[in-house]
């Protein structure tokens, strides 16, 4: 039976405060915090040793999941199977992330530069979707673990730079780990919160955000007033951090013993042995001036000034990130009234004293900077609970808004608890060549397929010049006003046509209906992400299929038998894939697919150059 709390004195019913959890969802590492006795706290593991969770994810051999410290141990023995940095993936394509893959050491799938990104584990291919919230499951257990009791709704942080669909695959991952993500935050607009910058609404300053983790560094320039966080500007560097300065000691040490060289590539372990030990020598330089230690009997030593001639390089490339900043926010460094430090790598000495001597100020940094986002996370959270009556809450939509797209899936233009008033806008295009109309069905919900969300109304954009599939750009804007009234606009970029229609998008549901639309959307949410796998597996299946079709009736000439009958075979295989209920089969056979097809578009890309430039000398231009 559940608890109820009664005054003694009055003897009415007191009403339990909502408890809604802040999480820094981190690159390196993640944290969950929550507000205990008017102050937040970040929940430490079982042990109490660390609130850290490290964001690395392992799959064993059996198909289970492990996640933080123990995953992390199986970074050097098993990297194939073991998955970090996926924060970096988010939302990301394949052409977003091609410059920086090597960087990751497990296998990142390579279908189609334009489609979201897959990690293969075996015969299994996961988004960065699943993989985020393996990570929000452990921090949900362990603040559950540490109250005894459940949680299911969150306010989670993000990069201030993070897109729209970085932002929503978050929120996606917040559901698929039983949360409710009732606001999305950004990380420096929280660091700000734990300072208590921003929550006075007579507020009116222009502050710096520097954060520098473990692997990467961000700089945010914020104008605050009535309450309201301004991004002016963001700059950074996502391959700089706190690893960079453990590479730097690493680096120093081989070349002081070159023989280890040679045996750190067939000895795994003596790079984290060495790894580990510059980890530890950077921490005690923070505080030290020298360090000592042995490894594998050998003494190694490293002073705090040869640290510092090490890391000078790097620590000048964040300072130019500032100036960047600055310069696009149109202000200078006396413009900045506050600058807060965020990240563990911040405790470094020579970056505290680079970074004030740049603003020429004292820095906000006796928070735990590992911590400090999270703990505004928290904040926010108390906030949106009600907690702290004398903020003031900004009207928010109630309910997600999103269309229909091919195979019946909901995406999402406006996520629940946007601000309102809000105007938004996404590009689409043709399924079909030559197609002249398109169907824009509007919904309203929680769910990933439309079926099981409200339906606000439709129309059909007409008149689109036929052109091949693909080709067509439609932008589709949602402009929400303060009433709650919806005007939805489809144009085709090309053409100039346009069409545009008004709905009322809470009209006629209730707060209960609402209640267990979003109840029914964390319930399902596990065979929710599976149903929009599968269709969106056959739908890229549908794609590759009509492009194999028509790459061979374009290249028939050139074409051997043998690769006809290859590519028939592999397209076959496909086709019957797609039209089973196994996502990851339709992905092995697209994978297949693919790898195969990939150089014959090499060499049919050359065989036409060839082709336009024959019979031509230089200087010549084809007509």
């Amino acid at each position: 039976m559940p608890s109820i709390a009664i005054d003694l004195k009055s003897g009415e019913v007191v009403k339990s405060k909502e408890l809604i959890i802040g999480i820094d969802l981190g690159t390196t590492n993640s944290l969950v915090a929550y507000i205990k006795d008017g102050a937040p706290v970040a929940v430490k593991d079982p042990q109490g040793k660390s609130a850290l969770a490290p964001s690395v994810i392992h799959f064993r051999p059996d198909g289970s999941v492990l996640v933080g410290e123990e995953a992390k141990e199986k970074l050097v023995s098993d990297p194939a199977h073991t998955i970090y940095s996926v924060k970096r993936l988010m939302g990301k394509s394949y052409r977003d992330v091609k410059a920086f893959e090597h960087y990751f050491g497990y296998q990142i799938i390579d279908e189609d530069a334009e489609r979201l990104v897959k990690i293969r584990v075996n015969d299994r291919f996961y988004t960065p979707i699943e993989l985020s919230a393996e990570i929000l499951k452990t921090l949900k257990a362990r603040i559950e673990t540490a109250l005894g009791q459940p949680v299911s709704k969150a306010v989670i942080t993000v990069p201030a730079y993070f897109n729209d669909a970085q932002r929503q695959a978050t929120r996606d991952a917040g559901k698929l780990a039983g949360l409710e993500v009732l606001r999305i935050v950004n990380e420096p607009t929280a660091a700000s919160l734990a300072y208590g910058i921003g929550l006075q609404p007579d507020d009116n300053q222009t502050i710096a955000v520097y954060d520098l983790g473990g692997g990467t560094f961000d700089i945010s320039i914020l104008h605050i007033h009535d309450g309201v966080f301004e991004v002016l500007s963001t700059n950074g560097d996502t391959f700089l951090g706190g690893d960079d300065f453990d590479r730097a000691i690493i680096d120093h040490w081989l070349q002081q013993h070159p023989d280890w060289q040679q045996q750190l590539a067939q000895d795994r372990n003596l790079g984290q042995e060495l790894r580990l030990l510059a980890e530890t020598a950077k921490k005690q330089l923070s505080q030290a001036e020298d360090f000592s230690g042995v490894l594998r009997g050998v003494p190694l030593r490293i002073s705090r000034t040869q640290f510092e001639d090490l890391i000078y390089p790097l620590v000048k490339r964040t300072i130019e990130a500032c100036k960047n900043a600055l310069r696009d926010a149109g202000l200078t460094p006396t413009d900045i009234q506050r600058v807060v430090m965020v990240g563990g790598a911040t405790r470094t000495p020579l970056v505290k004293q680079a970074v004030a001597e740049f603003f020429g100020r004292p820095l906000f940094d006796k928070l735990n900077p590992d911590e400090v986002v999270a703990l505004g996370a928290a904040i926010q959270a108390d906030i949106l609970a009600g907690n702290q009556r004398d903020m003031l809450l900004i009207d928010v939509t109630p309910l997600s808004l999103g269309i229909e797209t091919l195979g019946g899936l909901m995406d999402i233009i406006l996520p629940r608890n946007s601000k309102v008033p809000a105007r938004v806008g996404r590009r689409y295009t043709t399924s079909a060549d030559g197609q002249r109309n398109l169907k824009v069905a509007v919904y309203q919900g929680e769910r990933d397929l439309v079926q099981h969300n409200r339906k606000l109304g439709e129309f059909i954009l007409r008149g689109i010049p036929p052109m091949p599939a693909g080709l067509p750009q439609i932008e589709i804007h949602f402009i929400l006003d303060a009433d709650g009234i919806l005007r939805v606009k489809a144009k085709e970029l090309r053409s100039g046509v346009e069409q545009e229609v008004e709905m009322r998008s809470q009209y006629g549901i209730s707060e209960e209906e609402m209640a267990r639309m979003l109840i029914e959307s964390v319930q399902h949410a596990q065979e929710d992400m599976a149903a929009r796998a599968l269709l969106e597996a056959r739908n890229e299946a549908h794609t590759v299929l009509l492009s194999v079709e028509r790459f061979v009736k374009q290249n028939a000439s050139w074409l051997s038998a043998e690769e006809k009958d290859r590519l028939a075979s592999l397209a076959n295989a496909l086709r019957t894939a797609a039209e089973g209920a196994d996502k990851d089969l339709i992905h092995q056979a697209l994978e297949a697919l693919n790898a195969y097809s990939a150089p014959l578009a090499h060499r049919a890309l050359d065989a036409h150059v060839a082709q336009s430039l024959k019979g031509q000398t230089v200087g010549e231009q084809a007509l």
